[in-house]
């Protein structure tokens, strides 16, 4: 009989890598990635209604004793491409060594994954009925900002669902997470930063490179990238920030537990704090731009008749796709860079912090004691923000133990779980859907 960490193995081991070139899709490492599930997993797949969502999409039902106050859990199948880095052990080799699991997708998503079906076949075989449904949702492209979540809600939308809460990944038992504190913080996302992609283009005329004109397109757009990155949003602080670090500030040694005090009583205070602290805490309160994708000449001896920048925006709360696109339009101010939008998302909604939140909070004190819970923003993205259209509680917390090293691993090299973490997510599953009424 397979154990919890084989079968995280045999998920891990699969290459279900989410590509926006539909003939690079390896439509076979999803197949087989479904057929580990069932092998691994049949009392769910013998007792849960499932729905096929979209191409590879999951959408499973666990018949409660009642269908009011459903609940809704959700993960991923896919994993970001293995680019660059050295790994200690192959990437999708899923090697244990000394009490950890290395491999893609052990902390985004697969490790949720598994840790919730195993968590549900453990119940299934015990006997235990649930006291409302239980939907799994399992996306299949949302790395790549896919469809297959989108599809889910409609499937629930169609069937007259109202989630009472949804939970996806998100935070989690954060070790290292501000200065001077040395207790985990378990961060528990209750909203999330829309995401907003723009084109910025200059045409010209083009030519030879040995008479080059004055600011022709390559120029021309640096310029216009340079003011983009001189001229940053205006700062704010949202009220699950302000929670946060009210939380956090107990935990902290003086003098860092005095500062952190009166910056969480002082907004002003604490917005001038997270600016001056480096890029990630700056991205707490403000909306971000970052220029990710440069094209120009396809050679280097002719002029560019035409130069692209890609720009990612992450829209802080408080701030709209339609105010970061203007604040772009003035800190450029330039007619001749054309402006386009390619994809466009607004932030969130803030859920709650309410009886939902405070089940995720009491199971998380349950199995991480020493741990104090709180809501942050979400800086990433993620399939959930897709259920804030039928559900006012969306959660993104995953139960797993990370230190600031493993967070830094996601999407990066040297991916890795603990195996002890890994067990103790899945009594946290457990234990949330127990104590659902």
């Amino acid at each position: 009989m397979p154990t919890a960490i084989s079968t995280l193995q045999a998920l891990l081991r699969i290459p279900t890598v989410s590509t926006r070139n539909a003939a690079d899709w390896d439509h076979a490492a999803f197949t087989e990635f479904h057929a580990v599930l069932r092998e691994h997993f049949p009392l769910l797949h013998e007792r849960l209604e499932l729905t096929r969502v979209g191409d590879y999409g999951l959408l499973f039902r666990w018949p409660g004793a009642s269908n009011e106050r459903p609940v809704v859990l959700m993960a991923h199948q896919d994993v970001v491409p293995v680019e660059g880095g050295e790994w200690t052990h192959p990437p999708f080799g899923a090697v244990v060594e000394d009490g950890v699991i290395w491999g893609r997708g052990t902390l985004d998503d697969k490790s949720g994954l598994a840790a919730i079906c195993l968590a549900v076949e453990d119940l299934l075989a015990s006997g235990h009925q649930p006291a409302q449904d239980i939907w799994l949702s399992f996306g299949c492209n949302e790395e790549i900002a896919g469809d297959a979540a989108l599809l889910a809600v409609e499937v629930l939308r169609e069937r007259g669902v109202e989630p009472w809460f949804v939970l996806d990944e998100g935070g989690a038992v954060a070790y290292d997470a501000f200065p001077g504190v040395v207790q985990p913080i378990a961060v528990v996302g209750i909203t999330e930063k829309g995401i907003t992609s723009l084109e910025l283009r200059v045409e010209g005329r083009g030519g030879h490179a040995s008479t080059p004109a004055r600011l022709g397109p390559t120029a021309r757009l640096a310029r216009a990238i340079t003011r983009l990155d001189r001229s940053a949003m205006p700062a704010s602080i949202p009220r699950a920030t302000v929670e946060l670090f009210r939380r956090a500030a107990p935990l902290a040694r003086q003098p860092m537990r005095s500062a952190l005090t009166a910056a969480a009583r002082f907004r002003p205070l604490l917005t001038r704090l997270l600016l001056a602290a480096g890029p990630e805490p700056a991205a707490m309160v403000r909306s971000t731009f970052a220029v990710t994708t440069l094209s120009g000449s396809p050679s280097l001896n002719v002029v560019a008749a035409s130069a692209t920048a890609g720009v990612n925006i992450r829209v802080m709360i408080g701030d709209t796709v339609e105010s970061v696109v203007a604040h772009v339009r003035r800190a450029v101010a330039d007619d001749q860079v054309r402006i386009r939008i390619l994809d466009a998302g607004e932030p969130s909604p803030e859920s709650p912090v309410d009886g939902a939140f405070d089940l995720i909070e009491a199971t998380t004190a349950e199995h991480f004691p020493e741990a104090v819970t709180a809501p942050y923003v979400m800086m990433a993205a993620t399939d959930a923000r897709h259920f804030t259209a039928i559900c006012r509680r969306v959660y993104r917390f995953t139960p797993f133990e990370m230190t600031k090293k493993q967070r830094e691993a996601i999407h990066s090299y040297d991916e890795h779980l603990r195996v002890d973490a890994f067990l103790k997510g899945i009594a946290w599953y457990r234990s949330l859907i127990t104590a659902c009424r």
